[in-house]
């Protein structure tokens, strides 16, 4: 199936924008990294919609952006701020933590998926697909207590709810969705959607620093931009498998979150982080969990 092979290719290229994106705030200005690099995504498509727009990109081209209704609009813009939500709790948790350690919670989001698809879509539980939830659930919660071997108390620690908080953000806009495509041209919402995180989130960092008495000093990496490039990237392939009638969300999420592999692997040899072993083989149990409930 096609759609199963773009979300394969999504994950593996979401897993590169991770470790871009951790490299990039390690001692960094969040806000100003999470602007540049919403702004790096939004320039890519700019231009797009400017030549769709006066009809220098024809109807028939791969890249044409089609005009939408106000109505439309607004959808994208309730993404957006889901989206924006998730991004901005990741990214200063992203910073505190290790990415070993943040990159596995997030791994967990099909398992929310998976709940919200049985509330809002009706989709039904196999014996399996319970037996995956429960697997999942028990290996984040020896994550937890291998956590607190690095210092890390999943209970107390306001980064691990961040990056907890960011993970329902992100299976709240999952779900969502499978909505939008249904309603709206998918290039049109990637391309607004890039567009409307600069505008919503523009005016609320010059406010923050603006509010901050000394604000974090801003360093600026060759790599910021690639944040965005990556995402485009990811996100063109994860609309166009959800744009099939037979997809699955509950399957694309989970298969998206492949990409804590990529980011793992890549983390664990950049970052030089401890406890590899014994985090890999909890995220192999996490992973497990969840290739049960694919299975089911």
């Amino acid at each position: 199936m096609i759609w199963l092979l773009l979300t394969l290719f999504s994950a593996f290229f979401l897993g590169i924008y991770e470790v871009i994106k951790k490299y990039s705030l390690r001692d960094n200005a969040v806000w100003l990294v999470l602007l540049y690099g919403t702004f790096s995504s939004a320039l890519l498509f700019l231009p797009l919609i400017i030549l769709s727009s006066t009809g220098d990109i024809g109807v028939d081209s791969f890249v044409y952006i089609e005009n939408i209704t106000l109505k439309e609009h607004l959808l994208i813009i309730l993404k957006t701020v889901f989206v924006l939500s998730s991004w901005i709790l990741s990214y200063f948790s992203l910073k505190h933590l290790p990415i070993t350690i943040a990159g596995p919670i997030r791994a967990t989001s099909p398992v929310w998926v998976l709940i919200g698809a049985i509330l809002i879509y009706n989709e039904q539980l196999t014996l399996l697909q319970w037996m995956g939830l429960i697997t999942t659930l028990l290996f984040f919660f020896l994550f937890s207590v291998a956590g607190k071997k690095e210092g890390i108390s999943f209970s107390n620690n306001k980064w691990i709810w961040f990056i907890v908080g960011a993970t329902l953000f992100a299976a709240v806009s999952g779900l969502y969705d499978k909505f939008l495509i249904q309603k709206v041209n998918r290039l049109a919402v990637q391309a607004w959607f890039s567009i409307y995180q600069v505008v919503l989130l523009l005016p609320l960092v010059v406010i923050i620093r603006r509010s901050q008495a000394r604000p974090p000093k801003f360093i600026w990496r060759n790599s910021i931009p690639l944040i965005g490039l990556f995402l485009v990237i990811a996100d063109f392939l994860y609309f166009y498998a959800l744009d099939f009638p037979e997809a699955l969300i509950s399957v694309i999420a989970a298969l998206r979150r492949g990409s804590v592999v990529v980011a793992f692997a890549f983390g664990a040899l950049l970052f030089r982080e401890v406890n590899i072993g014994r985090k890999a083989f909890l995220l192999i149990g996490i992973l497990i969990g969840i290739a049960i409930m694919m299975l089911g």
